[in-house]
C-alpha cells in the first residue's frame, strides 16, 4: 500500500499568514529549530519581514484615531529640525565658513530632499505601521541592518532628549532671569547645573522636571501633544522671520567679501556638520499611524517641512554674515551677540523666547519618535524593484539582486573615497576615478534592473536619484571626525552582540509568506511573474 511521506516541515509549506506565525511563534526561541548557533544567527540576520494583510488589517482598524493633517505633519517636521540651533549653529559654522555657510546648508538641505523624496516613497508604501528607518530597513534589506539602524537612532534620540533637556532648562533659566525680580535669585543647581567631583557629575533640577512634564503631555494624547508642537512651531517660525526681517535692515553687503575665505572645502566641512539640522522629517515617516490620510499626506509632510526648514536655515545665514564679519561672531549666541551690538536689543530677547520654543518642540518630537539618512535610499531601491527576468532565464551565479546589490556597494564604497580625497587632499585623480565608477555603477542599475511603480507617491528618476543620494550620504559620512567614526564602530558592536546574544534566545522566527510583502498589490503581471519563482 503507497503512503505519503510527510513533510519535515509543514510550517514553511503552508500560506500561513504572518499574522498568525508570528502568534503561533510568540514565544518560541528561534534557537529552538537544532541548528548551530552560526548558521541560525546568519539565517535569522539576512531575514526580511514581509507585510501584508495582517498589516493591512491593523491598518484598517476603526478604533485607530487619526488626528494629524497636513499642516499638523509639516510643522511636525520642522518642530524637530529647528531648535535654538538655528539662533547657535548657524553662526558657530559661519565663524569657519564665512558666508558659505549659506552654501552648507543648501548643500545638506539637497542631498537631505534626496533622502526625503526615498522617505516619501516608503511612508506611502507603508501608510498605517509605525517604525520610519527601521521599518523600511527590516522590509527591504535584512533584520541585522534594521536592528543597526533602530540601535543608532534610538540611541541618538534618547541621548539627543537628555542634551536637549539640559539646554532647554539652560535656556528657560537665561529667559527668567531677564525679569528683573529673578535676576540673580535663582540657584544655578536648578536650571544651569552644578557640578560635583570635578565636573563628573553635574546635578540639574529642572531638565528631569521638563522631561516628565512634555512626556505627561504626550501620554495624554496625540491631539494634545500636536496643539502644544503647533504653538510653539508657529510662535518659533514667527520669530524666526521677524529676526530677519530685523536684520535685513542692519545688513552690510561687503561683509560677504569674500564668499568663501577659507575655500570650498570648508563649505563641504560645514555641510557635514549642518546636515543633521534637516533630520526631523524621520519624524514626519514615524506619524504614519497618527496621520489621517497617510498615503498623501505623510510624503507632503516630508518634503513641505524639509523646504520650509531650508528657507529659514538661509535666510538666517544670509542676515548673520551681512550683519557681522564672520571673524567677529561669537561662539555661545553669535546670533544675540550680533544684534546687540547693533542696539537692537529687543531682538535678543526674542531669540530667547524662539530658542525656548525651538528647544521644547524638539524635545517633545524626540520624545514622540521614541514612543513608536542612505540605508532609507537603498530601501527604495529594493522595494521598486521587480525581478520578473530572472524567472525566464538563468543569470549563473550573480543574479540580477545581486548586481543591483553590488551597484549599490560600489557607489557606497565610490561616495566614502571620494570623500576621503577631499577630506585628506589626495590626488584629484583619485577622485576623478572614483566618481566616474559610481556613475556607470549607477546606469548598470538602471539599465539591469526592472522596478514597478507603487500606488501613492512615487520618488522621480528611480534609481538614479537614491544612488545620487547614497553617493553623497557617504561623502558626508567620509568627512566626520575620527571620534564620531569611533563611537559608530564601538555602538554596532555591541548592537551586534546584543543582536548574536540576547536577541537569538529571545526573538520569534519570521514568517517567509512571499505573498505578505508590502501593503500594496504589485501590478496584475508582476504578481504572475512572483507567483511562479
Amino acid at each position: 500500500m503507497p503512503t505519503t511521506r510527510r513533510p519535515k516541515s509543514r510550517r514553511h509549506q503552508l500560506p500561513i499568514s504572518s499574522g498568525a506565525m508570528e502568534e503561533a511563534d510568540d514565544h518560541r526561541p528561534s534557537s529552538s529549530s537544532g541548528r548551530p548557533f552560526l548558521s541560525g544567527l546568519c539565517s535569522a540576520a539576512l531575514r526580511r519581514k514581509p507585510l501584508g494583510a495582517h498589516a493591512s488589517a491593523e491598518a484598517s482598524r476603526e478604533d485607530l484615531k487619526r488626528q494629524l493633517g497636513v499642516l499638523d505633519l509639516v510643522l511636525l517636521g520642522i518642530g524637530a529640525s529647528i531648535g535654538a540651533g538655528i539662533f547657535v549653529v548657524t553662526g558657530t559654522v559661519a565663524r569657519d565658513t564665512g558666508p558659505g555657510v549659506t552654501i552648507s546648508f543648501v548643500l545638506a538641505g539637497a542631498a537631505c530632499v534626496l533622502n526625503a523624496l526615498c522617505y516619501a516613497e516608503l511612508a506611502s508604501r507603508f501608510p498605517a505601521v509605525v517604525g520610519g528607518a527601521y521599518l523600511y530597513s527590516y522590509t527591504a534589506i535584512n533584520e541585522i541592518t534594521a536592528f543597526l539602524v533602530f540601535t543608532q537612532l534610538m540611541v541618538d534620540y534618547h541621548i539627543g532628549a537628555a542634551s536637549i533637556a539640559r539646554s532647554l532648562a539652560s535656556y528657560l533659566i537665561q529667559f527668567l532671569e531677564l525679569l528683573p525680580f529673578l535676576k540673580g535669585h535663582i540657584p544655578s543647581w536648578i536650571g544651569h547645573g552644578e557640578e560635583f567631583f570635578g565636573g563628573i557629575v553635574s546635578i540639574n533640577i529642572l531638565a528631569p522636571i521638563l522631561l516628565i512634564l512634555l512626556t505627561a503631555i504626550l501620554c495624554y494624547g496625540v491631539k494634545e501633544s500636536s496643539a502644544v508642537n503647533t504653538f510653539m512651531t508657529t510662535l518659533k517660525i514667527v520669530i524666526v522671520i521677524v529676526v530677519v526681517f530685523a536684520g535685513v535692515f542692519e545688513v552690510d553687503v561687503t561683509n560677504w567679501s569674500p564668499f568663501m575665505p577659507n575655500g570650498f572645502k570648508s563649505v563641504v566641512t560645514g555641510a557635514t556638520v549642518v546636515f543633521f539640522a534637516y533630520v526631523g522629517f524621520d519624524a514626519v515617516a514615524n506619524s504614519a499611524e497618527e496621520a489621517k490620510t497617510p498615503q498623501s499626506d505623510l510624503p507632503i509632510g516630508i518634503l513641505g517641512s524639509l523646504l520650509a526648514c531650508v528657507l529659514l536655515y538661509v535666510a538666517v545665514c544670509l542676515v548673520i554674515t551681512g550683519m557681522v564679519p564672520h571673524t567677529l561672531l561669537g561662539e555661545d549666541a553669535p546670533l544675540a551677540e550680533a544684534f546687540s551690538a547693533k542696539g537692537l536689543k529687543f531682538v535678543t530677547v526674542l531669540i530667547s523666547i524662539g530658542a525656548v520654543a525651538g528647544l521644547t518642540t524638539t524635545l517633545l518630537v524626540g520624545l514622540y519618535v521614541q514612543t513608536s539618512y542612505s540605508v532609507v535610499s537603498a530601501c527604495a531601491i529594493t522595494l521598486r524593484w521587480n525581478d520578473k527576468a530572472t524567472s525566464r532565464r538563468s543569470l549563473g551565479i550573480m543574479s540580477i539582486w545581486q548586481e543591483g546589490v553590488l551597484c549599490l556597494v560600489i557607489v557606497a564604497l565610490c561616495g566614502f573615497i571620494v570623500g576621503l580625497c577631499y577630506r585628506y587632499n589626495y590626488a584629484i585623480a583619485f577622485m576623478v576615478v572614483a566618481f566616474l565608477i559610481a556613475i556607470a555603477a549607477s546606469f548598470a542599475l538602471q539599465f539591469r534592473q526592472v522596478y514597478v511603480d507603487p500606488p501613492g507617491f512615487s520618488c522621480p528618476g528611480v534609481p538614479l536619484v537614491p544612488v545620487i543620494s547614497v553617493f553623497f550620504n557617504m561623502v558626508l559620512f567620509a568627512q566626520l571626525h575620527e571620534e564620531a567614526w569611533y563611537r559608530f564602530v564601538i555602538l554596532s558592536l555591541i548592537a551586534v552582540g546584543i543582536y548574536a546574544g540576547y536577541g537569538q534566545y529571545n526573538a520569534a522566527p519570521c514568517s517567509s509568506d512571499p505573498s505578505s510583502i508590502g501593503y500594496h498589490e504589485v501590478p496584475s503581471e508582476a504578481s504572475i511573474e512572483m507567483a511562479t519563482l
